[in-house]
């Protein structure tokens, strides 16, 4: 499995009761374990339409395909044996996994930083990772070492090669859920279908209308504990969303919380009173990286990189016990106020 990380923030679905609809056009579902999460698939199916069973046995081969390609948390995976590989060393990869590298290097370096796939040491010193310590605050002695470990320019790409030049680990888990969108997605219209809703571990992507006419629609969920409760409804036709939060995976040490969203510029958690934020983008694997990369740079900052970069964004931040919202033009142009509900 992937990165068992409890998605902070949940995007909702939200399905209307189909009454009076043609016996030929309903809505079926299907889903499953998958990345220490789950899966889930709502989809029209009309008279043409392939089996739910063909569906879902290509659905489940493609993620079992990227699970053994880019699990930290298999030792056979492709990307833990490169992990496990010595330094200077080099790993024929797919496809898939040189897609993903260059996908995280092009929001690394527009990130200035803010984006790295390479923080695992750190991911575990910080008790986060797939080979996490217990949850404790590290020295300043371990800090230097793990950040002797990490960075972007240290992992390179060399024809169908994968190389390091020290002792690195790749983790994925900041835009491997957002790519299974996308894959299982592009599987489906291949196949067919051409409406539908697909989340797997609360990344999503939505198209078309549903039986009755209407569009999928879905939740932000309000940053609350022990509560879920939609804030924002939206109506999504060929776009992928993915919100990041620091408010459910974190760890308090005398008296101070420590969240699991690190700043790969300090190699420590972030501080700021961002809460969460969303992302809405053609490519659901854009959105992933986005919502992280905004996650650490906070709200200012985020939200003046989003304005600049076009990204449609939703940005929640604490004041004090309540929470404000916020929303960059690009997300108001794609949701008008009449799209809430």
């Amino acid at each position: 499995m992937l990165y068992a990380v409890l998605r902070p923030v949940i995007a909702i679905s939200l399905l209307v009761a189909l009454t009076g609809c043609l016996v030929s056009e309903r809505v079926e579902e299907f889903g499953g374990p998958t990345m220490g999460s789950t899966y889930s698939i709502k989809y029209v199916h009309r008279s043409d339409s392939p089996s739910l069973d063909l569906l879902k046995s290509e659905t489940d081969a493609i993620l079992a395909e990227i699970d053994q390609q880019m699990s930290t948390y298999r030792d056979d995976s492709l990307i833990e044996q490169f992990n496990q590989a010595p330094v200077g060393s080099c790993q024929a990869m797919p496809s898939a996994v040189l897609e993903l590298i260059e996908a995280g290097r092009v929001l690394h370096e527009q990130s200035q930083g803010a984006f790295d796939l390479t923080l695992e040491p750190l991911l575990n010193l910080w008790g986060f990772g797939p080979k996490a310590r217990a949850e404790k605050v590290p020295t300043a002695e371990q800090l230097a070492s793990a950040r002797e470990r990490i960075g972007m320019q240290h992992v390179r790409r060399v024809g169908e090669q994968l190389c390091k030049d020290v002792d690195l680990q790749v983790d994925f888990n900041s835009i491997a859920a957002g790519y299974a969108v996308d894959r299982v997605v592009q599987r489906l219209t291949e196949l067919g279908v051409s409406s539908y809703l697909v989340e797997i571990t609360g990344e999503l992507k939505a198209a078309g209308k549903k039986p009755d006419g209407q569009p999928w629609r879905i939740g932000l969920e309000a940053p609350q504990e022990g509560k879920r409760v939609a804030q924002r409804v939206l109506a999504l036709d060929g776009y992928g969303v993915s919100t990041s939060g620091d408010y459910r995976n974190y760890f308090e040490e005398n008296g101070r919380r420590y969240s699991h969203t690190l700043d790969p510029l300090t190699g420590a958690p972030i501080t700021h009173r961002l809460a969460a934020v969303t992302v809405v983008d053609k490519s659901t694997l854009r959105a992933d990286g986005l919502s992280t990369v905004l996650m650490v740079m906070g709200t200012e900052r985020g939200l003046a990189f989003a304005e600049q970069m076009g990204i449609a964004a939703f940005f929640v931040t604490r004041e004090g016990d309540a929470f404000v919202t916020q929303t960059t033009q690009a997300f108001e142009q794609l949701f008008a106020a009449g799209e809430e509900q």
